[in-house]
Formats: structure tokens, C-alpha cells, sequence
């Protein structure tokens, strides 16, 4: 069987994956337009009649900016906790409630021939989850918005042949940038986001043969760059004395538009 994967957009900007087999496919959040959604996936030649469901990670906007018109217009399933909905849902949310799914902290559910389950991580939202995902063999996991790997998310992230892992800003360019002492220290909380070396050092001691995708993901537009967060990660190896040897492939995600498919059985 067939399974690919493919960022449609991962940033502040919005974020948005999907994943999917011959037959069926699902969404990893909604961040961008649902307008842009159906061109990507259409370019993909990817039909939205084929997609199940669209998996929720937290309230907000640069992962729910296009929930509104999926639920309402392409009557998609929508698949998140009760916690997480509840700090979705309001009078100004015209979400179809038909296409409310409600789903468990580290419970698995079957959607699409995929096994799921959603797990706890560490940021600024009322609840926020990282996502497993099991098909056959294979094993995704997902965490995108975390300020740390805290022990209830570090197995599900050990387990991933497919591994989408925050790396959102260069410790110097937020430091000596911008934003104001207030936002730099919210992003560097134990509850804001992953730096390039703090994802490093992590990956540094979890790899393992049979990890065979790292893509870094979430990349801040104002705080890193592609090459910032690919040098990091290079330089973290080579001090501890890891070399690669073609056995990993790692993708930094594109901020505005879809990466390249990775095929993760042809």
C-alpha cells in the first residue's frame, strides 16, 4: 500500500499536512484557507472527496484559519479533544456541528485505515496535542508547537519512522531581534516553542536507523531561516559525533507552500 506524506504549510503563517494512501487521506490541522487547501491537494492530484477527516492540534489561528470552511462547506469531520473544542467553539464559529469529533488524550482511534492517538504537549493554548499515527509499519508523529519535550510526548516522538518536529527560531535572532523582552521570553517558555538547539540536541540523542525522515517544522519568519535551523542541526551531530551516512532524510518544511511528497512506502 502506498503512503505519503506532504506539508502544504508549516509556519506562523499557518500549518497544515496531509497524509494519505491510495485510497484515503487525512489533514493534520487547518491553518491556512480551505481555498488553498483544495488548490494544493488539486495540484497534488489529490481529490478532497478522498480526505476522512482533518486532525486538530489546538485553537490557534495558524492552525485553525481554514476549520470554518472545511466543516461547513466540504462537510469534512473534524477530530479533537474536548478541551481543545471547547476553546474553538463559540457565537462567531460557524463550525458544522455534525463535523465536531470528539476524541481522548492517549486514545486510539481508526480513521481512514490509520490508528491515531493524540498526546499532550507543553504550550500556550487552553490544550494542545502532538499526533501518532500508525499505518501498517509506519509510524508519524507530529509535534509541532511545544516548548519542551516533557516524558508523556518524548516516546510517541522515539517511535516515528516520519518525525515532524518543531524547530522555530535561531536562539540569536530572537535575542537580538525585534520582538519586544515580553514575546521573546514567551517564546522561549516551557510553554512556547522549540529552538533550533533545543531540537537539535533532542534529535541528537533519539536517532536511531530506524528514524528515516526529520522534517523541521514551524520555522518563525522574523526569528530563523531554513539554513540557521539545517546548520544547527549539522553542527549538533558533528560535536556529538553522529554521522548520518545517507541512512536520514531531513526536510526543513516550506512557511507558504506545499514540500515535495515523501513517500514513505512506494
Amino acid at each position: 500500500m502506498k503512503l505519503n506524506f506532504c506539508s502544504l504549510s508549516s509556519g506562523s503563517s499557518g500549518n497544515c499536512y496531509y497524509l494519505g494512501n491510495e485510497f484515503h487521506g487525512i489533514l493534520i490541522d487547518a491553518g491556512i484557507s480551505a481555498s488553498s487547501i483544495r488548490k494544493f491537494l488539486r495540484d497534488m492530484d489529490i481529490s478532497m472527496q478522498t480526505i476522512m477527516g482533518v486532525l486538530i492540534s489546538h485553537n490557534h489561528t495558524d492552525h485553525i484559519r481554514g476549520l470554518e470552511v472545511l466543516t461547513r462547506k466540504n462537510t469534512l469531520p473534524a477530530f479533537t479533544t474536548h478541551a481543545i473544542w471547547r476553546s474553538i467553539l463559540s457565537p462567531q464559529k460557524n463550525i458544522s456541528r455534525d463535523c465536531i469529533r470528539e476524541i481522548g488524550l492517549q486514545q486510539k482511534f481508526h480513521l481512514a485505515g490509520f490508528d491515531i492517538e493524540a498526546f499532550p504537549v507543553c504550550h500556550d493554548a487552553p490544550e494542545t496535542v502532538g499526533f501518532h499515527i500508525c499505518a501498517g509499519d509506519k509510524k508519524i508523529t507530529i509535534a509541532t508547537d511545544l516548548g519542551h519535550i516533557c516524558q508523556t510526548a518524548a516516546p510517541y516522538i522515539k517511535e516515528a519512522n516520519l518525525l515532524v518536529i518543531e524547530s522555530n527560531y535561531d536562539e540569536q535572532m530572537l535575542m537580538n531581534g525585534r520582538y519586544p523582552y515580553y514575546l521573546k521570553k514567551r517564546i522561549q517558555s516551557d510553554h512556547g516553542h522549540l529552538g533550533n538547539l533545543q531540537t537539535s540536541v533532542f534529535l541528537a540523542d533519539i536517532i536511531n536507523d530506524n528514524l528515516s525522515h526529520i522534517c523541521l517544522a514551524h520555522l518563525s519568519k522574523n526569528n530563523n531561516t531554513p539554513e540557521k535551523a539545517l546548520q544547527t542541526l549539522q553542527q549538533t551531530f558533528s560535536e556529538k559525533g553522529i554521522s548520518l551516512n545517507g541512512k536520514h532524510r531531513i526536510s526543513v518544511l516550506n512557511r507558504n507552500s506545499p514540500t515535495g511528497v515523501i513517500r514513505l512506502v512506494e
